[in-house]
């Protein structure tokens, strides 16, 4: 039975329908018995929660953009790139689900234990080689017959892609992206057990017209040391950015402190033509929108934040602060 409280009403009803034979005691005893199964399959244990398959989709969404930026600007041409999905499922399932011959990228991300793959479609793949060589982007797929020099080509390209990983994962934990292998067939690149629980993040890219998978593949040992950050709570609650020391306070305070801004006391202003300024000559004179007797602004960083009167201290030109200025910009600052 559940734990549900009912109210004096319902077990009023409840008593009605049993005495007058509308439900029958002995098959609510009978239900009561029965057991709830749930199919469990071992072989595919779930050994992250929803809440820590969302951050890591979070931290992939950040790296989506990053990629964006880093590709558009090493290809030059149309580049997108997104989070379409995120499944905790056994290596040995990831790796039938990708195509036999494709680009496959391991990484080591020290002080992470593991390694974490990074699967490139072979479409996506070339029209990114195209691109860099000078073609329009288009994709010939013959990932067989790679020569050394596109191996080489392709696998700089998208180690200096991973470094940006070390960026996504920074309100986590500094990671050191370290390329360790480059190859093309699935089979003969074994990272962990088959049966071993591992995160695919699946990201849809689009270089130019054409559009394909990136894969990343992350092993349950990877992310182990770190579970506990993968929480809503670390994200929103992380003591160690909300809180700083009586030192980097201080410190903080006297370097603003010390911060130099441009002040300037702006005597009025004025508009001219080009005409009018090209005809001006020594001894001309410019008429400005004050009079002699109006008080002068005084701008801090080129922002309007007093309002003064000119004169002289010591034989040296001066202004007196005679209140905050109206009407200026930012006047609450």
């Amino acid at each position: 039975m559940s734990g549900e409280i009912l109210s004096q009403n319902e077990i009023d009803a409840l008593l009605s329908a049993l005495s007058t034979g509308e439900m029958d005691a002995e098959e609510l005893k009978k239900e009561e018995e029965e057991k709830k199964v749930k199919v469990y399959d071992f072989k595919r244990a779930l050994r992250f929660s929803k809440d820590q398959i969302r951050s890591l989709t979070r931290m992939h969404d950040n790296f989506a953009r990053i990629l964006t930026t880093f590709f558009a600007a090493q290809l030059r041409t149309y580049v997108q790139l997104e989070v379409v999905s995120a499944d905790q499922i056994p290596y040995e399932e990831f790796i039938r689900s990708i195509p036999n011959r494709t680009i496959l990228n391991v990484f080591e991300v020290p002080p992470l234990e593991g390694r974490i793959l990074m699967e490139v479609n072979p479409n996506v793949a070339y029209a990114m080689l195209d691109r860099l060589l000078g073609g329009r982007g288009v994709s010939v797929n013959k990932v067989e017959n790679l020569t050394e020099i596109e191996t080489r080509i392709m696998s700089n390209m998208f180690d200096h892609a991973f470094e940006n990983y070390r960026e996504a994962w920074s309100n986590i934990v500094e990671i050191d992206p370290i390329a360790t292998d480059f190859e093309v067939n699935p089979q003969f690149l074994q990272m962990v057990s088959p049966n071993e629980t591992v995160v695919v993040i699946s990201l849809n890219t689009t270089i130019g017209e054409t559009t394909g998978m990136i894969n990343i593949c992350i092993p349950h040992v990877v992310l182990e040391p770190i579970i506990p950050k993968l929480s809503v709570h670390y994200w929103m609650q992380n003591p160690d950015k909300k809180e700083r020391s009586p030192n980097e306070v201080e410190n903080l305070d006297s370097r603003i402190k010390k911060a130099s801004l441009p002040v300037i006391a702006e005597l009025g202003q004025t508009v001219i033509t080009i005409e009018e300024f090209l005809m001006m000559s020594e001894g001309d004179v410019i008429g400005l929108n004050t009079r002699v007797g109006d008080a002068l602004t005084i701008k801090v960083g080129n922002v309007p934040k007093f309002s003064a009167q000119p004169g002289r201290v010591n034989r040296k030109l001066a202004v007196q602060v005679l209140d905050y200025a109206k009407g200026g910009e930012n006047d609450d600052e």
